[in-house]
């Protein structure tokens, strides 16, 4: 079944501007893919306070900690050439190993149960792991829209550098395979 997600950055925004999107939009369930889903800066966005501000608000709070971001170099030859971060590129090895596929499989169930979105800590998704994520949704026919604030959201288009190959998501743009 093809679902439809929501991305949303927390950023510097209140407790209440978030709620106030999430709302806006009709999200249900808050899915955190940040892999420490702690801020000294802002506490409103730890795991403990969203675990209990967010259900207060009417909205399911989920930490999937097999989504988090910040991963170390897993292959010796990334297939992922065309991504030059090495940051996006290590996270893109992730995504081609089976714990990413069950996780993604847990983010699938929680939105065909109820309207999701997945969240980090970042406001602009092309600047972390949910724009990696949100290809991945998107090249297997899923809809994905980033929540910005209360206005439109903005649909999710696939970077000009990814491919599929062999059933699997690789960035490598023009470059032969």
């Amino acid at each position: 079944m093809l679902a439809v997600l929501y991305t949303i950055g927390h950023s510097t925004r209140t407790i209440e501007d978030l709620i106030g999107a999430l709302r806006a939009h009709q999200v249900q369930t808050l899915v955190d893919i940040r892999a420490f889903p702690m801020s000294r800066r802002l506490p409103q966005f730890n795991r403990d306070s969203l675990e209990q501000t967010l259900p207060a608000a009417g909205i399911r709070y989920v930490w999937l900690k097999a989504l988090g971001g910040y991963r170390k170099k897993s292959l010796e030859e990334s297939p992922n050439i065309g991504l030059r971060n090495q940051s996006f590129r290590n996270y893109a090895d992730y995504m081609l190993t089976p714990e990413f596929d069950r996780a993604m499989s847990d983010l699938l169930a929680f939105a065909e149960s109820s309207r999701t979105a997945y969240m980090c800590a970042e406001r602009v998704y092309f600047r972390c792991h949910r724009m990696l994520i949100s290809d991945w949704l998107v090249a297997r026919g899923h809809e994905v829209l980033h929540i910005d604030a209360e206005g439109p959201v903005k649909s999710h288009a696939l970077m000009g550098e990814a491919r599929i190959v062999d059933g699997r998501l690789i960035y490598r743009g023009d470059r032969l395979l």
